[in-house]
């Protein structure tokens, strides 16, 4: 879960890798380092901790025009600045960046000793750039010593290398899921990174490799050849993103900004997939998958974490308007159970990045049992899109926070109308009920951006959950996924242990933990079974236990009834979850900032999980 980025070009490395770094932090922050070419010299700095002990301690007469930087996310071997990245090989004429695990490094590093290298660190990485240096001194030229040593090392993983001996040229590998490499063109420039956020500032024209790919890239271009030496031809496009979306802007934090972004992403979303008058729907990149649609006799939803929260609600979604049966799995489960899987079941994969490892990997299980494949995902180009047969692209724009908002609640849109969209495919809506739900969606953003306006209401709540150790959030319906995306959402940002759980479960284990200290969020909007949660909310007090309700506007027997009320617009029973788990995003934020938390990078966590 590594950020990683390399520049070629005419301009000064260093402060365009500072940049990047910056800009790539959210993917680790353990430690961070670059290493930049300037003739027959090469300038390493690296250090523990955030890119300002970098920054810091950067050499100000470090010069180059090509060069690579790093940020960590430790795997193997504690958080140092002798096991940070860029690493080196015996001579010091290899240098290397990675992201991703060496599953044989032990056995890789023991024969590696056994022949007279030396190791300075406790990482996997470094033996990537041993191997390397093997290579050429066996006559390799870098670009092919890397084809070869992707050869050797098993696992997943990105690597991006460069060697004194070749001073304006960078090599880069894609193996397996391990995380995105993107490869962005300039003007007499190129950029190699991990993620789009470092490309953008540099250009928009960019190109992805697949798993089992390794680049040479110089400042005139990049070629590409498989793992087994065949060449290929990069597909390059033009992102639509402009990079001054990925600044902070006036917002103190990215994930407040991005909290406040979502108005606009939900009707982007929205109105790219479907139109009002008339009343139409239009999944133009479904592909082949479009055509098997009719013929799916169940579906399976995978995620993780957020997204696997958006999955639960395109599961409902599903089921209720096209009448298929659909069920929703974890994806690092998925992988492992040996599913029940044949050409007649769609798998739905979520992934806002496109690059998770868990979900990857259980999409090539899917493949390998015939299952149709559509993913949702707000990345144009990413891995799941180019494994899955379709892709419903959510149009969320850069999330930069490491706790996902924006990219929820699109990707729950964007599985709402997936669901009217194969609901069609299967012949079992009107255009009248489409008429109607596309009715219902056009009111969401303006639902959503007065939840926001309202943000003064909730300080309070954040202020009174501030102070528990532990906090339980409940729901029933459709509000039992934003139970258990708000208290992720709390536990993520604010440290505060908190649970989310389907509240007919509350009496068979959760009730023994209420008391005063104990607080309990319950989602108790018109169509969430209220009736049912009011018992839930008098059975807590009962006991003693405050409850700050989520309830619709006008509910006057709830307000009075619950501790502190949080009200939202009424809108119809599908988009509630939608209405209802912004303001727990807006509480979940106000509580980190009180406690003085590190809200867009919370310890221990990155925003794409490209490890095991």
């Amino acid at each position: 879960m590594c950020g990683i980025v390399g520049y070629a070009g005419h301009r000064q490395a260093v402060p365009i890798l500072l940049r990047a770094l910056k800009d790539l932090e959210y993917r680790g922050y353990d430690s961070a380092g670059i290493a930049v070419l300037d003739g027959d010299s090469l300038s390493i700095t690296k250090r523990q901790g955030k890119i300002a002990n970098l920054e810091s301690a950067i050499n100000a007469t470090a010069s180059g025009t090509v060069g690579i930087g790093h940020t960590r996310w430790a795997t193997h071997g504690r958080p140092s600045d002798q096991n940070a990245h860029p690493h080196v090989s015996c001579d010091e004429r290899v240098v290397v960046i990675h992201n991703g695990i060496v599953e044989n490094y032990a056995p890789l590093r023991e024969a590696l000793g056994a022949r007279g290298h030396v190791f300075r660190s406790e990482t996997d990485t470094e033996t990537v750039a041993h191997l390397l240096e093997e290579e050429m001194r066996a006559g390799a030229d870098l670009f092919e010593a890397l084809r070869r040593t992707a050869q050797r090392i098993e696992g997943s993983q990105a690597v991006v290398a460069m060697s004194l001996d070749e001073p304006g040229v960078l090599a880069a590998a894609r193996l397996g899921n391990a995380g995105g490499v993107v490869i962005g063109f300039g003007d007499g420039e190129m950029v190699v990174a991990s993620d789009l956020a470092a490309v953008l500032p540099i250009t928009q024209d960019v190109a992805f490799l697949s798993d089992g790919q390794v680049a040479r890239v110089t400042p005139k271009g990049a070629e590409v050849r498989t793992v087994s030496g065949e060449p290929v031809p990069l597909q390059r496009k033009r992102v639509p993103i402009d990079p001054v979306t990925a600044l902070k802007g006036q917002y103190p934090h990215f994930m407040l900004k991005e909290i406040h972004e979502q108005p606009e992403a939900l009707a982007d979303t929205i109105w790219s997939l479907a139109t009002l008058e008339p009343p139409a729907l239009y999944f133009d990149d479904l592909g082949p998958a479009a055509d098997r649609l009719p013929d799916v006799d169940r579906v399976i939803l995978i995620g993780m974490g957020t997204s696997l929260h958006a999955a639960m609600l395109g599961q409902r979604y599903i089921e209720a308007f096209a009448r298929v049966p659909a069920s929703v799995d974890n994806g690092s489960e998925f992988r492992y159970r040996d599913p029940v899987v044949d050409e007649r079941t769609l798998v739905v994969s979520v992934s806002q990045s496109g690059e998770t490892v868990d979900v990857l990997e259980a999409m090539a299980v899917a493949r390998a049992a015939g299952a149709v494949q559509v993913t949702v995902c707000n990345t144009e180009g990413a891995q799941t899109t180019r494994v899955a047969d379709g892709t419903v692209y959510t149009r969320a724009g850069l999330e930069r926070g490491v706790a996902s908002t924006k990219c929820f609640s699109s990707a729950v849109v964007a599985l709402y109308l997936f669901a009217l969209r194969l609901a069609q495919a299967k012949g079992r809506i009107s255009q009248s009920e489409l008429a109607a739900h596309l009715g219902e969606l056009a009111q969401l953003p303006r639902a959503v951006a007065d939840v926001i306006a309202n943000r003064e209401r909730y300080r309070r709540v954040a202020a009174r959950l501030a102070q528990a150790q532990h906090a339980l959030f409940l729901g029933r319906g459709l509000a039992h996924p934003v139970a258990m995306e708000g208290a992720l959402k709390l536990k993520e940002i604010s440290y505060i242990h908190a649970e989310g759980y389907a509240a007919g479960e509350m009496k068979h284990g959760p009730i023994a933990l209420i008391e005063p200290a104990f607080p309990t969020v319950a989602i108790a909007t018109q169509h969430a079974l209220r009736a049912k949660m009011v018992s839930n909310i008098e059975q807590i007090q009962a006991r003693g236990g405050p409850v700050i309700g989520v309830v619709s506007e006008g509910d006057e027997e709830l307000t009075a009834l619950c501790d502190e009320v949080i009200t939202v617009p009424r809108v119809s029973s599908w988009l509630e979850p939608v209405v209802s788990v912004v303001p727990l995003q807006l509480v979940a934020y106000d509580v980190a900032v009180h406690r003085g938390c590190d809200v867009d990078q919370p310890r221990n966590l990155a925003k794409t999980v490209t490890v095991e």
